[in-house]
């Protein structure tokens, strides 16, 4: 008889959490034997229940799936991380990616897809949800730098520019000449709309 595939789960919402726990119970090779709802709870779990593979949500508090799965995989690199997410967005595909992710989903591919998955990355398969790889190709790189990104997220709560320029350490000229050029490359009129279209995308 196959090894039992001990698997984390991290899931913010408790419904779908335990919704996926008891699917993924009824495989007769797969035990959910770790379940968290934060982000930051993951490595901990990971480590305490010598799990094989992580099933990670990518809205989670504490910390994002993304962010989880490149902890764990610079400190336990074993570990096979599936990333489950509500949202298509060409960008997550691509951060997870490079976070060191052996699966993309999303939550509402069926429950038999979610367990082969779970098997084929123990295996060394990839395993992508093909029209998020379409989508991604199509939509190509982040055209982001860090610090741009980084302007954006702290600009996402309405912030002033000399709140921003505290914040970050930085010049208002400075704040504002990063907001400027993601605004241009991201093709807005504005800060919100330059936030909600790199957030669409999966860029931020």
């Amino acid at each position: 008889m196959s090894r039992t595939i001990k698997v984390l789960l991290a899931e913010d919402q408790s419904m779908v959490r335990e919704a996926l726990a008891a699917l993924l119970g009824l495989e007769e090779d797969i035990e959910v034997v770790a379940q968290v709802a934060r982000g930051d709870e993951v490595l901990g779990a990971a480590r305490e229940h010598a799990v094989d593979v992580a099933l990670l949500d990518i809205e989670m508090p504490g910390a994002t799936g993304i962010e989880a799965a490149a902890r764990l995989h610079a400190d336990l690199p074993h570990i096979k991380l599936v990333i489950l997410t509500t949202f298509g967005r060409p960008g997550y595909l691509r951060s997870a990616m490079e976070s060191g992710a052996d699966a993309f989903l999303v939550k509402d591919a069926p429950a038999a897809q979610l367990a082969e998955a779970i098997r084929k990355v123990l295996t060394g398969e990839r395993v992508i949800d093909p029209t998020l790889a379409a989508a991604a190709l199509a939509e190509g790189a982040n055209p982001l730098t860090e610090r741009e990104r980084e302007v954006l997220r702290a600009a996402a709560d309405g912030s002033t520019n000399a709140e921003l320029s505290k914040t970050l350490h930085l010049s208002q000229g400075t704040v504002r000449n990063y907001l400027s050029t993601a605004i241009q490359k991201l093709a807005v009129r504005n800060r919100a709309e330059a936030v909600r279209a790199a957030r669409e995308k999966g860029w931020l």
